[in-house]
């Protein structure tokens, strides 16, 4: 008979085994070091253990064939502490064999202690599993955002990804692009890209920073969301470090925008390779100053020679990024569950502060290589 238990260290390669074939999508055998890391990430990391923990389905052949990772968030809703479980990597194999193990191993994990239930990365088929057990989309929170810079060297980088010869090309669609992007002006706003001297952020001025001073910007930056994330001590030391081992993705960058009369309106990080499409894992910024924080982004980035930027969409910045030929575009749902209405009502309406940092994007398991 199937059992739904708690992860075990011993389970960690069969868990490893099955992300590399289920969500990678590869043939090769599980590398050691994404073992240690599941190990680190789901049992070591802050907040790991207690009674929240992270669930493997084990078949009636005793054979570990689903999972579902558990990533503990504390946050505050008007002055309540509250703990969100975050679902990462959500898994199962033998539908066939046994086709609602994926439903019940998601059950399972609903139906912890935590206040709030959610995830920023599911797909179509777990979308309709959290809707079946009440859980909630929450389109607002769901695209994903595009800005090219570079036109031909953009093009070329999504295409490097799949044909390593295409790289072969870089030199001449840099040439392209500076020609054509030294022929626009800092005023126009083009889909095709953006002038080499930036997009033009007026007076604000910005200041490269270590991960430590983003850190202690957070809070002051996101204190007019209702419902928003109360990092325990040593946890966002850990997210951050955490995220700049991607380094495939490039440097992590971390910057702080100050407006004309030094007031510090907002902040970003992002992944950055010369020539490679930027990641951008978190924007912050004071409520009317989302506009001006975004252009900051665009400039930096164009000046560090970044083909173009992608990142998660948060909905306080929506209505700045429509104006500044931004494109959308849906790869997972946002996904979330509460017994509370007034949580739930929190975030349909936009009030909470989720995604990047408050989510799973920053993990070296999105993104991320194991050799």
């Amino acid at each position: 008979m199937s059992v739904i238990r708690a992860l075990e260290s011993a389970d960690l390669p069969a868990v490893a085994g099955m992300f590399q074939r289920v969500l990678r999508k590869e043939r090769t055998e599980a590398p050691a070091a994404l073992i240690e890391y599941m190990r680190r990430f789901y049992l070591e990391a802050p907040g790991c253990g207690g009674d929240l923990r992270s669930l493997v389905h084990v078949n009636d052949a005793g054979r570990v064939s689903g999972f579902v990772g558990v990533h503990v968030l504390p946050m505050q809703f008007s002055g309540r502490q509250l703990r969100a479980a975050i679902c990462s990597s959500l898994m199962v194999e033998d539908h066939e064999r046994d086709p609602m193990a994926g439903a019940r191993l998601l059950k399972a994990y609903l139906d912890g202690p935590q206040d709030i239930s959610f995830s920023e990365t599911a797909n179509d088929i777990s979308t309709k599993l959290w809707t079946r057990l009440r859980g909630v989309v929450l389109p607002q929170y769901s695209l994903d955002w595009v800005r090219v810079m570079r036109p031909s060297t953009f093009v070329l980088g999504l295409s490097a990804s799949r044909m390593k010869l295409v790289r072969m090309l870089s030199p001449f669609a840099h040439a392209l692009d500076r020609f054509y992007c030294r022929r626009m002006k800092s005023s126009e706003r083009r889909w095709s890209g953006v002038a080499a001297d930036g997009a033009g952020h007026g007076a604000f001025r910005m200041s490269e920073i270590d991960s430590h001073t983003f850190a202690k910007l957070i809070e002051p930056l996101t204190a007019q969301f209702a419902l928003r994330p109360a990092w325990a001590e040593g946890l966002l030391d850990h997210i951050l470090t955490d995220a700049a081992q991607k380094t495939d993705l490039g440097e992590l960058v971390y910057v702080s925008v100050t407006s004309p009369v030094g007031t510090n309106v907002g902040a970003f990080a992002y992944h950055a390779r010369t020539g490679e499409i930027g990641r951008v894992l978190q924007i912050l910024a004071l409520p009317g100053q989302a506009g001006p924080v975004i252009d900051c982004l665009i400039d930096h980035a164009t000046v560090r020679g970044i083909s173009g930027l992608r990142g998660r969409i948060q909905p306080a910045l929506l209505e700045a990024m429509l104006g500044r030929r931004i494109a959308f575009l849906t790869v997972a749902s946002t996904v979330v569950h509460s017994r509370d209405p007034e949580l739930l009502d929190a975030m349909k309406n936009s009030q909470a502060f989720l995604n990047g940092l408050a989510g799973e994007q920053w993990s070296q398991l999105i993104g991320g290589r194991f050799t």
